[in-house]
């Protein structure tokens, strides 16, 4: 009884000092398998995509399940999801990321490699084409007024829909890190991280990305994303980076209970939590000046060196939902790029350069 009391008056405290989260206590993943049941996506060589892309999904699902990653799935089987529907079953899920799988194809059967788009405006055609067939799936639903006249075959008319600063960045770090474990664990070509109008990532709250694995109209490549070696390295590769992800930024918002703790150990929590945060360390200089952004997250640390793998010079920015942190700043962005070198060899391999204007970003 005196332990429940503890916990509840624990609990209370947070709350009054604001730093008690309504967040997911786990990370959550929404994957959505692209297409299913009458939209079969692209078809070549007798290899389907809906098929393909299912069994990859489901694969990856068991690789973050097994290590603490709460999954939930636009669909498990062959059957028809509406495409506006997969960006809101990741909305109503409170999802941390939404990762949705697709296979690549084209008429000339030569294109081969991977590819990770983030929504975006684009006016290179081959972008635009990949959007156009990924939004066709409009096509086949009965009602279409809930996409306001949207025209699939002209997804450029999304374009004029800036996403989230925040939501952007961290899109494209994902699909960075997705794009890197490609190459770096299956050696496949890396036709790199873009962006472009699609309905699917429209509207999601939380950072998504469309991964395009490879082109099925290329039969090697074809052949490898069909067999169950492929699938499963491909599966492999894409949990890695969404773990990558999940490590760097997401703190848990909630405090899990179902294990008391002792009472001495409770007093000590509450003492640590509730310790004034280090003030922000940002100077506003005048004229324009360049940072390197090294890290965003929803955690708010104190700027000592240990908390950035030895980096002293630490600057943060606090935004609604995340803070973002920063090294050095240079007046020359020649120095800045030696700032960026120096934070990329700590580790800090997703970094890069922020310009300011008398202290403020833009």
């Amino acid at each position: 009884m005196k332990g429940m009391k503890l916990r509840l008056a624990f609990i209370t405290l947070l709350a009054c000092c604001g730093l008690y989260a309504q967040g997911n206590s786990k990370f959550r993943v929404v994957l959505d398998p692209g297409h299913g049941a009458k939209d079969y996506g692209v078809v070549y060589h007798g290899f389907i995509e809906k098929n393909i892309v299912l069994n990859v999904a489901l694969k990856v699902g068991k690789i973050l399940e097994k290590e603490g990653v709460q999954v939930v799935y636009t669909r498990k089987s062959d059957v028809f999801v509406e495409l506006d529907e997969r960006h809101e079953i990741a909305n109503r899920s409170n999802a941390d990321v939404f990762v949705s799988l697709h296979c690549n194809g084209e008429p000339k059967k030569l294109a081969f490699g991977t590819e990770a788009f983030v929504m975006g405006a684009t006016k290179n055609a081959s972008h635009l084409e990949v959007a156009k067939r990924e939004n066709s799936v409009i096509k086949l639903e009965s009602d279409r007024e809930k996409y306001q006249g949207f025209d699939p075959n002209k997804p450029e008319t999304l374009a004029g829909i800036k996403p989230d600063d925040e939501l952007l960045n961290k899109s494209i770090d994902l699909a960075s890190r997705v794009e890197e474990r490609f190459t770096d664990d299956l050696k496949r070509k890396k036709r790199g991280v873009k962006q472009a109008p699609f309905w699917v990532l429209h509207n999601a709250k939380m950072p998504g990305i469309l991964i395009e694995m490879g082109f099925l109209s290329y039969k090697p490549e074809g052949e490898y994303l069909n067999s169950d070696e492929g699938q499963d390295e491909l599966a492999e590769s894409i949990a890695k980076a969404i773990l990558s992800y999940k490590k760097e930024y997401f703190v848990p918002g909630t405090v899990d209970y179902s294990e008391p703790k002792t009472e001495t150990k409770e007093v000590a929590e509450v003492e640590k939590t509730v310790k004034p945060a280090a003030a922000t360390v940002a100077a506003a200089s005048k004229g324009d000046s360049y940072r390197v952004q090294i890290a965003a997250s929803g955690k708010d640390l104190e700027l000592v060196p240990s908390n950035f793998n030895g980096l002293n010079n630490i600057t943060k920015e606090k935004g609604a939902s995340v803070i973002k942190y920063f090294y050095g700043e240079a007046t020359d962005r020649e120095e800045a790029k030696v700032l960026l070198s120096e934070a990329k060899a700590k580790g800090y391999t997703s970094a890069f350069i922020a310009t300011f204007r008398d202290g403020k970003r833009i």
